[in-house]
């Protein structure tokens, strides 16, 4: 059995309920126009590549 499609640029909400911010640990908001995770705690940005989360914090971009 395949896993059901989901839509281009959408993050599994599976994963997102699982992913944390690696610096905080705090839970992360999805940024569907942007193509980030969004980490308020932290204030930081970590990008989402070909479907992939990259939760690095040296790879992350400052937001205010």
């Amino acid at each position: 059995m395949t896993a059901p499609e989901r839509p281009e640029n959408t993050v599994d909400p599976k994963l997102l309920e699982i992913l944390v911010c690696p610096v905080t640990k705090g839970p992360l908001e999805f940024d569907a126009v942007k193509q980030e995770l969004i980490s308020r705690s932290a204030r930081l940005a970590y990008p989402i590549r070909d479907g992939i989360p990259i939760m690095l914090p040296e790879e992350a971009r400052k937001i205010d």
